[in-house]
């Protein structure tokens, strides 16, 4: 989502894998990156790239930023450790005030130290309504922060929200670069500056981003001096660029994966994730608006062989966003697929099946079109796949391929292939996704979804620090999708990575994270690619 925008990731780091460099595209078997590159620089291949690389709008919200650092991180279990602090924060008794002492020493890139005062200017500008940062209502809980001395942060919340350290791995920026220039239009949205184990050198747009290593990062100059992330958005091409050389890794989806798996050379790392896909059904259509058509849609889509046939089973059905086999899943919310209930759900709404099968109510067609992304294969096959099944139980679905920006002004009316996800807690895939209040707020809840029941629960869930009453509010959202589904969960989707063999970590053998749904920049094996070094 981006924002977590559903739309693939925050604000735009979409589902990932950038691109190679100039010499990679224009020479790919050349030896100027990838695997025949030098062994102290890696070139890795995702899918999209961000709009932005400033933290104050969004990037790096969810921590891997590489230029920049939170006051806290995620370790590879995804368990919090200390980052630009110096240790987990003191939280107050009642749950409402969270002091953090920083790191000393620290400085940025450009050689200025960091201090408490630019996590205040951070968080704070974020908050400001005049900056346009679409993840604002992740920090609703956040009443005030202010520096004590140059070392020392307090956070002070308006209510007890559980999770909110594991929002402190915000990314933090320079007050006296960012605060000098417009939060939204500035050059530091381009060329940041941070505290982070990389530096930024280039960015081309629709090519590549490429790093070099901070020598005087805080936490050791990283052994992998040059990182260029090459954005390929064509599944097939990122296949055939890593085959070529042209790649030290890249994601990959399934059924290309496959075509690696008794390569020698490469090794194939699976993560798991809360990356979904589902399919928007927005209020304001009045064929996918009505109940009835939503609850049929929900039992007609066949989940299971999505995973089987499209994931190769790399993944799992989708009941909503939380996936089974979280402590947050709601027992007995899955639904399976029962076309014949779905046929007398619509019967009984008084969808009746017309001379071509469609079915018609009042005069109105059961039919609208659903919109994936280009070059997307595992959207473009569910899309596919759902169209077909809901065929067979009379709706008819036009599957159209476009690019975010034909898309985004039609979401109000039309259905759209989309994904979102996040690991960690249950507010953070859920509020903006659902919030009836974020509908029509860019990328969030773009189904418009209006659920007063599901509202109350939602801000029940996250003004609390009870974890049983937390429990029973997110049951309350879960139960609620069943009978007033506002999207078809179709898919959990296990993240594939495919790389070369060359790479180690201070431990030992490259990891991956729980993922969210983006992935490809800030996650992957390159999670902590400060980490790598190459074997000897």
């Amino acid at each position: 989502m981006a924002a977590r925008s559903i739309r693939s990731g925050t604000v735009a780091l979409v589902t990932g894998a950038l691109v190679l460099t100039a010499a990679a595209c224009s020479n790919p078997g050349g030896g100027a990156a990838g695997a025949s590159g030098p062994r102290d620089s890696a070139v890795v291949g995702i899918a999209y790239e961000p709009e932005t690389l400033s933290p104050l709008l969004g990037y790096g919200k969810d921590g891997n930023s590489k230029i920049f650092d939170g006051l806290l991180a995620f370790d590879a279990d995804m368990r919090l450790r200390p980052a630009l602090a110096v240790s987990l924060p003191r939280i107050s008794a009642d749950g409402l005030t969270y002091t953090y002492r920083l790191r000393k020493g620290v400085k940025f890139s450009d050689g200025q130290p960091f201090s408490a005062k630019d996590v205040v200017f951070t968080y704070r500008t974020v908050l400001d309504p005049k900056t346009n940062n679409a993840s604002r209502t992740e920090l609703d809980a956040l009443k005030d922060v202010k520096a004590v001395g140059d070392d020392t942060v307090v956070f002070t919340l308006a209510y007890p929200y559980a999770p909110f350290a594991e929002r402190t791995v915000l990314a933090i920026a320079p007050e006296h670069v960012a605060g000098k220039q417009d939060v939204n239009t500035g050059s530091f949205t381009t060329r940041p500056i941070g505290t982070g184990p990389y530096l930024l050198t280039g960015w081309s747009k629709g090519e590549k981003l490429t790093f070099r290593a901070n020598p005087g990062y805080w936490g050791g100059a990283p052994a992998v001096k040059k990182f260029t992330m090459a954005v390929i958005k064509d599944d097939d091409v990122r296949a055939t660029r890593l085959r070529a050389g042209d790649l030290d890794g890249a994601i990959l989806p399934p059924n290309l994966a496959a075509g690696f798996a008794h390569d020698k050379g490469r090794k194939t790392y699976a993560a798991k994730t809360y990356d979904y896909r589902t399919v928007t059904l927005p209020t304001h259509n009045p064929v996918a608006g009505d109940t009835a058509i939503r609850r049929a849609l929900d039992i007609a889509v066949d989940r299971r062989a999505m995973v089987d046939k499209i994931l190769e089973g790399a993944g799992k059905p989708a009941y909503g966003p939380v996936p089974t086999g979280s402590e947050w899943f709601a027992e007995g919310t899955e639904r399976t697929h029962d076309l014949a209930g779905a046929k007398q759900l619509l019967d009984a709404a008084g969808w009746k099946p017309g001379p071509d099968g469609v079915r018609v109510r009042n005069g109105v067609r059961a039919a609208f079109p659903l919109w994936y992304l280009s070059g997307d294969k595992l959207r473009q096959d569910h899309a596919l796949a759902y169209a077909s099944d809901a065929k067979k139980a009379g709706i008819e679905i036009t599957t159209q391929a476009g690019t975010w920006e034909v898309i985004e002004p039609r979401m109000k009316q039309d259905a759209v292939l989309a994904g979102g996800g996040s690991p960690g807690d249950p507010d953070f895939d859920q509020y903006l996704l659902l919030k009836s209040s974020l509908g029509g707020d860019g990328f969030n809840n773009m189904a418009w979804y209006d659920d007063k029941a599901v509202d109350k629960a939602l801000d029940d869930g996250r003004r609390t620090n009870d974890k049983a009453k937390r429990k029973a509010a997110y049951d309350t959202v879960q139960r609620r999708l069943v009978q007033n589904p506002g999207y078809t969960f179709l898919t959990h989707i296990d993240h594939l990575y495919v790389v070369n063999d060359r790479w180690d970590t201070t431990p030992g053998g490259l990891t991956t994270q729980v993922e969210p749904h983006d992935h490809g920049l800030a996650a992957g094996p390159w999670w902590n690619v400060e980490s790598w070094r190459p074997k000897q």
